[in-house]
């Protein structure tokens, strides 16, 4: 089997140089070190890490139209800074915001940002919610992502308002992500958004289906939306 590197080259064009393999080896350290203190994964072998959560990450290239890169990023629950720092670590210039509203998670996505020397990066704790309604944010975004966060219909409504007209919003999912596009297809509308694709996802080792739902932003998300805090969990939007 190819290693996690040779398959991210073989499979995403992704060249991993001797800076982003040192930068991403300190990211697993860290990560593994702070994982014996605080619940941030529950994957917490080295391989297992570089499979799903590296490799996991750097598979939203899939995604990307032929040429196109990420100007500004954010990444939504991003938990212990997946996918958002590997993504920073192969697009070093991109603008990234990771927000993540357990405080613990977040103090250690601000660690691994300073021991990294990563630039123009933030985190915030707020909420998804708030921070698509907050100017600094809205429609400020190229791309914006989640990774298992919240069922789709919920994550339509946090991610759609953050990207720009003609951004990318990506979606990491299960099996269920067939069945959660068609229960979305009305959220996607009302928010602006159009459905471009669903790619499937394969990773070394891992039989879980795993896909990417990609949407394209195409007009200007009404003001209303995202709902207040909590609303768009509790009452996700229907078809």
């Amino acid at each position: 089997m190819l290693n996690w590197q040779d398959y991210a080259k073989h499979e995403y064009g992704i060249d991993i140089s001797d800076k982003r393999a040192e930068q991403f080896d300190t990211f697993l350290r860290e990560l593994l070190e702070w994982n014996q203190k605080f619940n941030l994964t529950a994957i917490r072998d080295v391989e297992g890490i570089q499979i799903k959560h590296f490799l996991d990450s750097l598979s939203v290239v899939k995604a990307f139209p032929e040429g196109w890169t990420p100007k500004s990023i954010i990444d939504i629950g991003t938990g212990a800074g997946i996918p958002g720092i590997p993504l920073k670590i192969i697009y070093p210039d991109a603008r990234l915001t990771m927000v993540e509203s357990i405080k613990k998670k977040a103090g250690f996505c601000e660690h691994v940002v300073a021991v990294l020397g990563l630039s123009d990066v933030v985190v915030s704790s707020a909420r998804a919610e708030e921070i698509g309604q907050d100017p600094a944010h809205r429609e400020k975004y190229d791309l914006a992502l989640a990774r298992a966060v919240a069922k789709m219909p919920t994550l339509v409504e946090y991610l759609l308002p953050l990207v720009k007209v003609g951004g990318l919003v990506v979606m990491q999912k299960s099996a269920s992500a067939p069945e959660e596009v068609e229960a979305s297809r009305n959220a996607i509308r009302l928010m602006g958004g159009r459905l471009e694709t669903i790619i499937p996802v394969k990773l070394p080792g891992v039989e879980d289906e795993r896909y990417l739902v990609v949407l394209q932003k195409i007009k200007a998300t009404p003001t209303e939306f995202p709902r207040r805090v909590g609303i768009p969990a509790k009452s996700p939007i229907q078809n």
